[in-house]
């Protein structure tokens, strides 16, 4: 068993007598111990955090010895690469492929992004006004950020909101799910390596609603980055109101993939098949509902039933598994319990839907790819996300029937499109009541590019000069050039 993982808390490494056993989904076994803060160490983290940003250094520092102390984040996360990609697959269940090329240098890749294109878009500036003013617009850092990462991407997902964050001179609580906070508190020693002042990260493992509601009620605190699913993301709202905050919140999806008759056929379903049983379909873009038009639709299920069945199932660290475990037993159950309930309300489960027989699954939370048809839009499954691997396929006559299916749901994140014609494809984008559409490809992620969702699946961007832009606050500072020229103190006194 490896050593226990201790929290870090204003450049210290604590060690808590609370210890929580970290399990691998693979095996169900214990992988190792992590230490879990206690409302005591909450007060020490809001307090140091408070203290860094008001006193300290990093908001003060020069953008130069922040963007040098960000690429050592950076070079840092690389240096243990192989390490972090072990962990991560162990801790998840996600297949070790995934996170060796994927998770850990995406990472490393947006601590990289960001220092090199924080300085650009901080830029000042200056409008002259008429009467002689001039107005400068400032952006600053907003303050003490609490960040709450899932369970499904622990260490890309806090190194999105950790980089962005840092980059922006803000002052950071980091909380990593219960669940998963290895790769984070890994990365607490990669941070306290790269020699950011004491305060200015502080990482907590913990678990309960008293600890979620003393870091986003706390005053000291002025904005939280969430994602998660939207139960805890309106719980968060209702604490964070108390002492009104600014607030980011990456929530549950449902998206839609539309597959028009003129695609080219085998790269459609190739990529369907990744767009929903990646990462064991527990991704908030998994796109859950997979619409085909009409006169592709028969061979089309014949084909990606076919293929889900052909997926291998196995352990986090086979390099050919394509397909892992569920993250627990209790989310397993939670998926079992939408399928059996889509059956009741008549939907055909056409393959999977059950725990995979075999002695090498006995004691990992595995759970086969599920592929159902004949849905109705008013099943639960249409319109609820499920956060596994569950798919429904269905289909469409025209493109105004597609976008109505698509848009027919609470949930606004992602959606596909595919189809040769890019005109036609940009026009239903346009339609699409999501917040990413991707034409012809599914799931690029750039660092560039701002990500967020509509209606039920949040607000705020993350990434990009957008995403950078939500860790700031704008001021506004006018100056009166003329003596002259002040219009209200003179219309005041009657001059």
């Amino acid at each position: 068993m490896n050593p226990t993982y201790p929290l870090y808390i204003n450049g210290k490494f604590i060690e808590t007598k609370d210890k929580q056993s970290i399990l691998n989904p693979s095996t169900g076994k214990v992988i190792t111990q992590a230490s879990i803060a206690s409302l005591k160490e909450v007060e020490l983290a809001l307090a140091s955090s408070r203290l860094a940003f008001d006193k300290g250094d990093w908001p003060r520092l020069a953008m130069s010895e922040r963007k040098s102390l960000l690429l050592k984040i950076s070079r840092g996360i690389l240096d243990n690469a192989g390490e972090l990609a072990a962990l991560e697959s162990e801790n998840t269940g996600k297949p070790v492929k995934e996170t060796t090329f994927m998770d850990i240098p995406s990472a490393a890749k947006t601590f990289e992004y960001i220092a090199g294109n924080f300085e650009s878009f901080l830029n000042n500036e200056t409008i002259n006004i008429p009467e002689g003013a001039q107005a400068a617009l400032r952006r600053e850092p907003v303050g003490v950020v609490v960040l709450i990462v899932p369970w499904n991407y622990p260490l890309l997902i806090a190194s999105w909101k950790l980089a962005f964050s840092l980059a922006a001179g803000n002052s950071v609580i980091l909380k990593p799910s219960s669940l998963t906070p290895l790769t984070v508190l890994k990365l607490a020693e990669i941070i306290h390596d790269a020699g950011l002042p004491a305060g200015t990260v502080n990482i907590i493992n913990a678990s309960g609603p008293k600890v979620g509601e003393a870091l986003c009620s706390d005053k000291r605190v002025d904005m939280i980055s969430f994602t998660g699913s939207n139960a805890v993301g309106r719980q968060i709202l209702e604490y964070s109101s108390r002492n009104v905050k600014k607030s980011i919140m990456e929530l549950g999806g449902k998206g839609a993939s539309l597959i028009f008759g003129d695609v080219d056929f085998d790269t459609a379903v190739n990529s369907a098949l990744c767009s929903i049983f990646l990462n064991q379909g527990q991704m908030c873009t998994a796109m859950s509902r997979i619409f085909v038009q009409d006169n592709l639709y028969d061979r089309f299920v014949i084909s990606f039933a076919k293929k889900a069945k052909a997926l291998k199932l196995g352990p986090s660290d086979n390099p050919e598994t394509q397909m892992g475990p569920l993250i627990s037993d209790g989310q397993r159950k939670r998926v079992i319990a939408y399928v059996e309930k889509a059956r009741a309300e008549g939907a055909k489960v056409l393959c999977g839907g059950r725990i995979p027989p075999g002695p090498e699954y006995k004691n990992g939370y595995f759970f086969e790819p599920t592929v159902i048809t004949d849905v109705r839009p008013e099943m639960h499954i249409f319109r609820e996300e499920v956060f596994g691997p569950v798919v429904i396929i269905g289909k469409f006559k025209d493109a105004e029937e597609a976008v109505e299916l698509a848009n027919f749901c609470d949930f606004g994140l992602a959606s596909c499109i595919w189809s040769k014609d890019i005109p036609f494809a940009e026009q239903i984008a346009r339609q699409l009541n999501s917040g990413t559409v991707w034409i012809n490809t599914y799931g690029m992620f750039y660092n560039q590019l701002p990500y967020g969702g509509f209606k039920q699946s949040g607000f705020g961007k993350e990434l990009g000069k957008e995403g950078l832009l939500e860790y700031t606050r704008l001021k506004n500072i006018i100056i009166d050039q003329s003596a002259e020229s002040r219009p209200l103190v003179n219309y005041w006194y009657g001059f």
